[in-house]
């Protein structure tokens, strides 16, 4: 990866450094880099904020992911069986558009509802031995993963589990929401 050289800017703040600095006993003293040659191309002025009340939103903080494990009643109760879902949908048999459509209301109505516990019914996961000929079995579930990262719902999720097999088993999932704050 090629290093770009130092603005005079910088090489000047680089030089004030550079004077204050007194190396170690027996060690080389580093040089600044080389400066950059000045852009060709200027950028544009900033465009003004159209209104003279606007506020520029602070860049989101990188969203939660969710976990593997919750606390041990969490995980009692998944494995007992005992968890009850709040709500459930059904995306088994639908397009992977239609499904993924499906699970974004299902999260969106879930979130205003103050539902802990959605139970998504994917169908079963595509095979290990690949003995479907199809290649059309468990696409909703390969996929699955990657709409609830890049959903607009991502940070409220808790944890994404398989489902207790009188919910579904591998055919299905819980996605355990996190508690609203406030």
């Amino acid at each position: 990866m090629a290093r770009r050289g130092l603005s005079p800017e910088e090489q000047t703040l680089w030089d004030a450094v550079a004077r204050t600095v007194r190396p170690i006993k027996g060690r080389r003293v580093l040089s600044a880099l080389p400066a950059a040659p000045p852009p060709s191309i200027t950028a544009p002025p900033p465009k003004p904020a159209s209104t003279p009340t606007a506020r520029s939103k602070p860049a989101p903080g990188p969203a939660r992911a969710p976990a593997p494990v919750l606390d041990s009643g969490w995980e009692k109760r998944i494995r007992g069986g005992t968890l009850v879902p709040d709500m459930a949908i059904d995306l088994h048999g639908h397009s992977l558009s239609a499904a993924h459509v499906r699970l974004d209301r299902a999260l969106a109505q879930a979130r205003a509802q103050d539902v802990r516990i959605l139970l998504v019914v994917t169908g079963k996961p595509r095979p290990r031995d690949g003995g479907m000929g199809s290649g059309q079995r468990g696409a909703i579930r390969s996929e699955i993963g990657h709409w609830l990262h890049g959903s607009a719902h991502a940070d409220a999720i808790a944890s994404v589990r398989v489902a207790h097999p009188r919910h579904g088993g591998d055919g299905a999932l819980y996605i355990i929401l996190r508690r609203k704050k406030g």
